[in-house]
């Protein structure tokens, strides 16, 4: 990617976990970024490696090394995925087994971008005038979840995640029903959403996962999008960090923003065009 005239800025932080989920790449003109999700089964695998964690490498690296259209390596990614929890004997019956990644790529080409994306990992441009757009509305399956999670801390509810837990479950079992994300189904290519777009008048191309929404007190405010790129435009992706980090580090509880852990892992990488 260096070799053309792009700049490439990208972040990697794992969050409150013992493993970074996501998983990013930087290739020659494409780059992407995904977010595992962890089995909600508790299980693992060699090494101590969650289903989340395996399921965005096995991603990961389907586009790192292939050579083929974006929807066909989504295509594939999904089916390795399949093949890897075939392999080491997950129980695919129940979504929550299911080891679960979304994914944002995009391919860069001499006029214009190529992108494909699924899951809550976004893409979003910034034009020269440093208006912006995201390719895909953002959907937050989790909204209902995370308004329950608000009023419960108002009630001093202890233990909130507990407390919510089949909630949770509930939610992974709508996956590829109402939101998508791939986990081997079938079902998953039908919520893969892609386009091409004129890099004309593109300044910046962020792809991000979750652990970058700047956090909210209100779950039905939506994502502070506007903030995010006001940040950016001023410091990078550091920036964005930076204020992420300093508000989730003064609620360690969760309970003025709702989320569901201290704080996320990030994958992000920003396109940015040289004048």
């Amino acid at each position: 990617m260096q070799e053309h005239p792009f700049k490439i800025d990208w972040l990697y932080k794992k969050g409150s976990g013992t493993l970074n989920e996501d998983a990013y790449f930087l290739g020659d003109r494409m780059v992407g970024v995904f977010d595992g999700a962890t089995a909600l089964n508790g299980s693992l695998y060699e090494d101590g490696k969650t289903g989340g964690y395996l399921a965005s490498r096995l991603a990961r690296d389907t586009f790192r090394t292939g050579n083929a259209p974006l929807f066909k390596l989504t295509h594939r990614a999904n089916r390795r995925i399949l093949e890897a929890m075939q392999q080491r004997g997950v129980d695919l019956r129940q979504k929550e087994n299911l080891w679960c990644t979304s994914l944002a790529v995009v391919h860069v080409g001499k006029d214009e971008f190529e992108w494909v994306q699924s899951g809550d990992s976004l893409i979003l441009t910034i034009d020269d005038d440093h208006n912006y757009q995201v390719l895909v509305p953002d959907h937050c399956h989790d909204l209902e979840t995370l308004c329950m999670w608000r009023d419960m801390a108002v009630c001093g509810t202890p233990a909130i995640f507990e407390n919510l837990k089949e909630q949770i479950i509930a939610v992974r079992r709508r996956v590829n029903v109402t939101y998508g994300s791939l986990n081997g189904e079938s079902e998953a290519l039908d919520f893969i959403s892609r386009g091409r777009q004129r890099l004309s008048g593109i300044r910046h191309i962020l792809l991000f996962t979750d652990g970058l929404f700047i956090p909210q007190e209100d779950p039905e405010d939506g994502h502070q999008l506007d903030m995010l790129v006001e940040r950016y435009l001023s410091g990078g992706l550091q920036s964005v960090y930076r204020y992420v980090h300093k508000l989730q580090i003064s609620d360690p509880l969760c309970h003025r923003y709702p989320r569901f852990k201290p704080h996320d892992d990030i994958a992000a990488v920003a396109i940015s065009t040289t004048p």
